[in-house]
C-alpha cells in the first residue's frame, strides 16, 4: 500500500492486535514489489495485507511469493489488484468493501432526508428573504418514494437504514428477486418503472461495462419533475451531458459525490447551480473511518489464524457483477 495509509488504517492499538496474530514486520510497507526488502519478504509471505496504492499482484509477484495463500485488502474493489494468475493459484481474497459501505450509506441517508426537506434550496433562499417552508406542502419525508438502484453492499446498507423510517423504498437490481427485495425492505421494480415513480433516486450500482451510462438521456427524462438524483457510486454510470442538461434546466435536483470527469473542470455549470450539491468524493471512508477498514482486516486475519472461513471473501465468479 502507499506507506502513508498504514497508520491511518492501523493505528497503534490495531497494529498491536495484528502483530499479535501474525509474524510481521510493522515497519516494512511496500509501495512496490521491486523495492528493497521486497524479495526477502515475499519469499516468506503467506498473507499480503494490501490497500490503496498496491500494484497488481501478477505472475512475477506470485513467483517471488511461493508460500502466498491469502490477500486481505483494506479497501474496496480488488478488480485491479488481483490478476488472473491469483485465481489460478487459488488464493483466498478478502475485501473491506462492506466496512467502506457503512459511511457511504450514512452519507446517502443524510442526503435523502435533507433532500426530502428541500434543505439545500431553502438554505440558499433563506439568505435572500424568500424562504417560507410552512407554505410548501411538497416538503417532508413522510412516505417519500425512494428508488435505490443496485443491491450492492452500499445499497443493502442504505435499505437497512431506511427501513425504520416512514419512507417507501423501491429497488432495481437484475440479480435480486421480489422475495429478497422484500427481505431488504423494498419493492422490486424494473429500472424504468423505479425512475418514473421515485421522488429521490439513489445510485448504488457497480461500475462495470454493462452499467456504463445506465442513466442515459432517455432514462433521466423518466425521473419526475422536481425529483432528486443522488450519486455516491461512480460518475461513469450517468451520461454527463444529459445530466448537465437536466440540471441546468432546473427540472431535477442532484447531490453528487462523484462526477465524470472527477474532479469537474472549474468552468462546469454544475459548480454554480442552486439545485446541485457537489461534494469531493467524501462519502467513502475518510479520517477516523479508515480504522474501520483496518479492523475488518484484523478480524479476517483472526479467522485465518483460527482456521475459519473468511467473512468477506471475494470470488472470481462474482467479478462480472460486483465492483
Amino acid at each position: 500500500m502507499a506507506p502513508e495509509n498504514l497508520s491511518r488504517l492501523f493505528p497503534p492499538p490495531l497494529m498491536n492486535r495484528l502483530c499479535d496474530l501474525l509474524d510481521m514486520d510493522r515497519h516494512l510497507v511496500l509501495a512496490g514489489f521491486d523495492q528493497p526488502g521486497a524479495a526477502d519478504a515475499l519469499a516468506k509471505a503467506e498473507i499480503l495485507i494490501t490497500s490503496w496504492g498496491c500494484p497488481p499482484i501478477d505472475q512475477q509477484v506470485l513467483d517471488a511469493a511461493p508460500r502466498l495463500r491469502a490477500v486481505l485488502h483494506a479497501a474496496g474493489t480488488v478488480r485491479d489488484l488481483i490478476t488472473p494468475p491469483c485465481w489460478d493459484r487459488g488464493l483466498l481474497v478478502s475485501t473491506a468493501a462492506a466496512a467502506n459501505a457503512v459511511p457511504v450509506a450514512e452519507y446517502t441517508l443524510a442526503a435523502v432526508l435533507l433532500s426530502g426537506k428541500n434543505a439545500f434550496a431553502l438554505r440558499d433562499a433563506l439568505g435572500h428573504g424568500r424562504s417560507d417552508p410552512h407554505a410548501d406542502r411538497t416538503l417532508g419525508n413522510y412516505r417519500r418514494r425512494i428508488g435505490v438502484i443496485g443491491a450492492s453492499r452500499v445499497g443493502r446498507r442504505l435499505l437497512e437504514l431506511l427501513r425504520p423510517l416512514d419512507l417507501l423504498a423501491t429497488l432495481a437490481d437484475p440479480y435480486v428477486d421480489p422475495a429478497e427485495a422484500a427481505e431488504l425492505g423494498a419493492t422490486l421494480q424494473p429500472l424504468d418503472e423505479l425512475l418514473r415513480g421515485s421522488d429521490i433516486v439513489s445510485l448504488h450500482a457497480p461500475d462495470l461495462p454493462q452499467t456504463h451510462r445506465m442513466l442515459d438521456r432517455r432514462r433521466l427524462a423518466l425521473i419526475p419533475d422536481g425529483a432528486t438524483l443522488i450519486n455516491t457510486s461512480r460518475g461513469a454510470l450517468i451520461d454527463p451531458g444529459a445530466l448537465i442538461d437536466e440540471l441546468v434546466s432546473g427540472r431535477l435536483n442532484a447531490v453528487l459525490d462523484v462526477t465524470e470527469p472527477e474532479p469537474l473542470p472549474a468552468d462546469s455549470p454544475l459548480h454554480r447551480l442552486p439545485n446541485v450539491i457537489l461534494t469531493p468524493h467524501i462519502a467513502g471512508s475518510l479520517g477516523n473511518e479508515l480504522e474501520r477498514l483496518g479492523n475488518a482486516v484484523v478480524e479476517e486475519a483472526e479467522r485465518l489464524v483460527e482456521g475459519r472461513s473468511l467473512e468477506q471473501p471475494v470470488l472470481h465468479t462474482d467479478l462480472d457483477r460486483v465492483a
